[in-house]
């Protein structure tokens, strides 16, 4: 990997103080998060021009905003406009909680990008509240996570294409060449794009009522079916807006209300309508699992081959485990792209 790929030009800018509402299982406390202002990245001379936002020459991208992983959106932002050849063409859709103080979110973001495109919308979570079943982790439990689900009714009609992105990552390459996976292969056209890993044991994501109960375990019976992560994506909201696709996924979810199918959060109803189904996208654009796994969080090498996007699913968090002086290898990689500004630095 070129060690440009992971650099960041760090320049001392302007201080910015905000004031977030953190809420923890315990209580609701203030959080002061002081965050500086990223740097502007401009369009290499062979961009394509874009008009507006339903420019066939905008990248759209689509990523969730909350209080507890809002250092790492800020990460992700920057490093998707570090490593963009045309920064300028790339529009942000956040999705934020109804119940969350949108505006601050809005006001954190333009401040430390206040060159940035973006909008923010409201998502309800009563939508979705009494479709959510206790997971394996409390985390994925939050009403935020099945906001995936909505997008192709959150985002303005005109968008035909968007990709969707974790906040627990970071890209070191261009996000258009993501953007331009093509949605059409030998079986057909697909409606959704991501990488696949058929080594991993598909069995394990649903439950033994599900696996034994014939007309639920004929779901995969045409398909070869393999895992895929839900936090890198690229959707055809066209295509998923005629096949009513979030409607099929809220089916899913009811059923496992009434009998449990599944036990890890907002993926699996996913995988069960598009498991096999999706069209390819190199593992390059997934290094996921960095975070660990759903319990302990332990460390993890990279998977073997080139890296596009690292992806710290999984317990363990780069910024929280660096804050607690117990880092992965790895977090190194995600550190030059932290925004947040060190108490080091303040009292100076």
């Amino acid at each position: 990997m070129p060690s440009s790929n992971l650099s960041l030009i760090l320049t001392l800018l302007p201080l910015i103080t905000i004031i977030t509402t953190t809420t923890t299982t315990a209580a609701t406390t203030n959080t002061r998060l002081y965050f500086k202002e990223a740097p502007k990245f401009y369009n290499s001379p062979n961009c394509p021009s874009t008009h507006d936002t339903c420019s066939n020459n905008v990248v759209h991208v689509a990523m969730t905003l909350d209080a507890a992983y809002l250092r790492g959106s800020m990460a992700a932002i920057l490093s998707v406009l570090q490593h963009s050849s045309c920064p300028e063409n790339i529009r942000f859709h956040f999705v934020a909680s109804a119940s969350a103080h949108t505006d601050n979110i809005q006001l954190i973001i333009s401040t430390s990008f206040p060159y940035l495109q973006f909008n923010v919308y409201r998502f309800d979570d009563s939508a979705v509240l009494g479709l959510i079943s206790t997971s394996i982790r409390t985390a994925l439990d939050c009403p935020l996570n099945y906001a995936r689900n909505y997008l192709a009714d959150l985002l303005p009609t005109c968008v035909k294409k968007v990709v969707y992105l974790d906040s627990d990552l970071v890209l070191v390459d261009d996000i258009a060449k993501l953007a331009a996976t093509p949605f059409e292969d030998e079986e057909g056209i697909k409606v959704l794009a991501a990488p696949e890993y058929c080594n991993a044991n598909f069995t394990s994501y649903f439950t033994p009522t599900f696996w034994s109960n014939p007309s639920l375990s004929m779901t995969f019976s045409d398909r070869n079916a393999c895992y895929f992560n839900t936090g890198v994506m690229v959707i055809d909201l066209i295509r998923w807006r005629e096949g009513r696709y979030t409607t099929k996924i809220i089916e899913w979810m009811e059923l496992q209300k009434r009998m449990r199918i599944y036990e890890l959060g907002s993926l699996p109803p996913f995988l069960l309508e598009f498991a096999g189904k999706i069209a390819p996208v190199d593992h390059r654009w997934n290094q996921h699992g960095l975070g660990g796994d759903n319990f302990e969080g332990l460390c993890r090498d990279l998977h073997p081959g080139p890296v596009s996007l690292l992806h710290w699913s999984g317990k363990g968090k780069p910024w929280v485990r660096l804050d607690e002086n117990r880092a992965c290898p790895l977090d190194a990689l995600w550190a030059p792209y932290d925004l947040l500004q060190t108490s080091n630095v303040l009292e100076s």
